[in-house]
């Protein structure tokens, strides 16, 4: 009986750390398609001409984290000071 309870327990601490490696893979994951799709809303929503807009896009497509970390840093500051 002793034997089933501590492979219970085992069972029930692997899960708890298989929840936990899945949140700690996930959340980087989703917060940074979530960044990607930010930037590209926020392209297409800007008052940038419509070349400079496709200019930007493909930046984000090719080197998705650092387009949109430029984009917040410097393209929207541009655009907003352009309107």
């Amino acid at each position: 009986m002793h034997a089933l309870v501590q492979q219970t327990s085992l069972a029930t601490d692997d899960g708890v750390f298989q929840i936990g490696m899945l949140v700690l893979i996930a959340l980087p994951v989703l917060l940074y398609v979530g960044l990607i799709i930010a930037a590209l809303i926020s392209v297409l929503g800007s008052p940038q001409t419509f070349g400079m807009k496709v200019v930007w896009i493909i930046f984000v497509f090719v080197a998705p984290f650092l387009g949109s970390i430029l984009w917040f840093v410097i393209g929207r500051g541009n655009a907003r000071r352009m309107a």
